[in-house]
């Protein structure tokens, strides 16, 4: 058995320039840390340009490094893009080279980047709406759920044998959408990018065997609001989240009817120090100041699922 890790200084990122892993680099770097990028694409946050199975450049760049945080994997919209072979290829075999070379290389910690997409089917009952934390199991549907969950399963074997520590983050989503369904989504299932990356910030200061979080923001739901979730959302939004839906009404803006699932991220990451700073406050901040991370609103969009 390992000693255990000391407080990180020299953490390498992979994906540093995607959008999750430039934003984890910023956060680390704010947070006194070494970031070390390494990404197939040029970036301002990636120092190591390479294919992340690339076993030699993956040893050059792991010395002096006493963390990992792996980001990089092909990602839902690859989906058709790349064949089911490439999905394996990357996101499970090269994330086992890695975990395995870090822990050859006597790097004691790995925080590993995953999804709630994997929660698949779980998350899209057609009579009900769906109430999804860490322990609901997973129903994966397409290649990018299916590699994503055997990617933590190879890690979780992995921290068996070796005790590294491990910490899976299951993220939402936190990608540019229209301004009125990013909004929505802050009360039941989205996240902000910058909560992401404190996330994984927070995660490398754990020092004790695994863990795996659901990040998400707080919704404002309660479990006896599904019910209801399903088809009178509007009126749950306007009862649970007042200001949202005054915003919504000033901006002409339609409340959706329905909403399909409700992520629980629970007491551990707030117990580990971590919890949602960007609500859906933030999200109208940034359409009124022009930001690029949210899109103008969309027509209708009320009317669609959220």
């Amino acid at each position: 058995m390992q000693n255990e890790p000391s407080s990180p200084q020299h953490v390498l990122v992979t994906g540093s320039s995607g959008r999750v892993g430039s934003a984890v680099c910023a956060a680390l770097k704010a947070a006194g840390l070494t970031a070390r990028g390494l990404d197939r694409v040029a970036g301002p946050n990636t120092q190591v340009q390479s294919e992340i199975d690339d076993l030699p450049t993956l040893r050059q760049a792991l010395r002096g490094i006493d963390a990992v945080v792996h980001c990089a994997a092909l990602h839902a919209p690859h989906v058709g893009q790349y064949a089911d072979a490439e999905f394996r290829r990357i996101n499970v075999d090269a994330t086992r080279q890695l975990a395995e070379l870090s822990v050859a290389m006597g790097i004691g910690r790995f925080v590993f980047t995953s999804t709630t997409a994997l929660y698949g089917r779980a998350a899209e009952r057609p009579d009900r709406t769906a109430w999804i934390d860490i322990d609901t199991p997973a129903e994966p549907d397409t290649i990018y759920h299916h590699t994503k969950l055997d990617a933590e399963h190879v890690l979780l074997t992995l921290a068996e044998s070796a005790s590294i520590s491990l910490s899976i983050l299951r993220m939402s989503r936190c990608f540019p959408e229209p301004a009125d369904q990013m909004a929505v989504h802050r009360l039941h299932r989205g996240v902000d990018v910058r909560d992401v990356a404190a996330a994984h910030a927070q995660a490398l200061r754990q020092t004790i065997g695994v863990r795996r979080w659901l990040v998400s923001a707080t919704p404002v739901f309660k479990r006896e609001d599904l019910p209801r979730l399903f088809d009178e959302a509007d009126r749950v939004i306007f009862e649970r989240a007042p200001g949202l839906a005054q915003a919504f009404a000033v901006r002409g803006w339609p409340l959706p009817r329905h909403l399909d699932r409700v992520y629980d991220p629970g007491l551990g990451p707030m117990t580990a120090g971590w919890r949602p700073a960007h609500g859906w406050e933030a999200v109208l901040n940034a359409l009124a100041e022009g930001r690029l991370t949210v899109l103008a609103a969309s027509p209708n969009s009320g009317t669609r699922d959220a």
